[in-house]
């Protein structure tokens, strides 16, 4: 992944990243007692901000705490940062933690000042090669928390899953739960089955992707029927092409899954369409209000 960018927001200030700072007592240090937000930028324009600012909310909610900010807020700050760190093809990650408390206590909940703290990166660049070959991926059992549904900063079970697709020199670890795919460790994972796309339905087990509902949408423009339905383990190892799909790295085509072809390992007809499709609807979107 690419440096971040030198400006950051911190709690109503911009400030060169190197220099901002948190207090050690900080309940999303401490605790991981936050939520976070990835967004896609292109060409200097937010792409889904609605969507992502929306399960922002409802993340903060799960965990208890009102939104620190309203739409227009948000709009303000995000916008901001953005002109800040010269706009283009990046992306921006924001958090909110209940904040800073003065000492360690499970409970109660504390009534104290949300940390709010945003940065930009680049986006990463899609190799044309990988989108020429697709990627590999690797299996695994899902070991993360009940709540997967609330985009929540303790991510340790995340990490360690997706080291695992490093160590097998593979693009993305996709998790199985009781027999059933769940999604992938930083990603939603999309089943192409005869003329048809499957991704398994929302649930506490699965976090509502916002890019995964592009995908989607993309795939109604391409007159790809599309459902949400349970995936089995031998559908999706019997799958015609499987797709994984993130705000960093759009949707992309899985063409070996636990060193097997998928498919006829190479990227499939129906990624091919909703890959292109996805990127004419960014072209339309180009300058246009967010």
């Amino acid at each position: 992944m690419a440096e971040p960018l030198p400006v950051c927001y911190l709690n109503g200030s911009y400030l060169p990243l190197k220099d901002a700072r948190i207090s050690p007592l900080d309940r999303g240090f401490l605790y991981a007692d936050g939520v976070y937000e990835v967004m896609p930028v292109y060409g200097g324009r937010p792409f889904r901000f609605e969507a992502h600012a929306d399960r922002l909310t409802r993340s903060l909610g799960a965990l208890r705490m009102e939104d620190p900010h309203t739409r227009a807020e948000w709009r303000a700050l995000l916008g901001a940062l953005i002109e800040r760190n010269g706009g283009g093809d990046i992306y921006i990650y924001w958090q909110v933690t209940r904040g800073a408390q003065n000492g360690r206590s499970h409970a109660p909940l504390p009534d104290i000042p949300r940390t709010v703290f945003a940065f930009c990166a680049p986006l990463p660049p899609i190799a044309p090669e990988q989108l020429a070959t697709g990627v590999a991926c690797i299996t695994a059992p899902d070991s993360r928390w009940a709540r997967c549904d609330v985009k929540s900063v303790a991510l340790l079970a995340n990490v360690l899953l997706r080291q695992e697709s490093i160590d097998a020199g593979a693009a993305e670890t996709i998790l199985l739960r009781d027999g059933e795919l769940t999604e992938a460790s930083a990603s939603a994972v999309h089943v192409v089955v005869g003329h048809e796309l499957l991704t398994p339905p929302n649930s506490r087990r699965i976090l509502p992707g916002t890019t995964r509902s592009v995908v989607e949408e993309m795939a109604t423009r391409s007159a790809l029927p599309w459902r949400s339905a349970p995936v089995t383990a031998v559908q999706l190892r019997d799958a015609d092409e499987i797709w994984i799909s993130a705000a960093t790295r759009e949707v992309q085509a899985v063409t070996r899954l636990d060193g097997r072809p998928v498919g006829r390992g190479v990227p499939g007809p129906q990624w091919r369409a909703v890959y292109e499709e996805l990127q004419r609807y960014k072209r339309e979107l180009a300058g246009t209000p967010w």
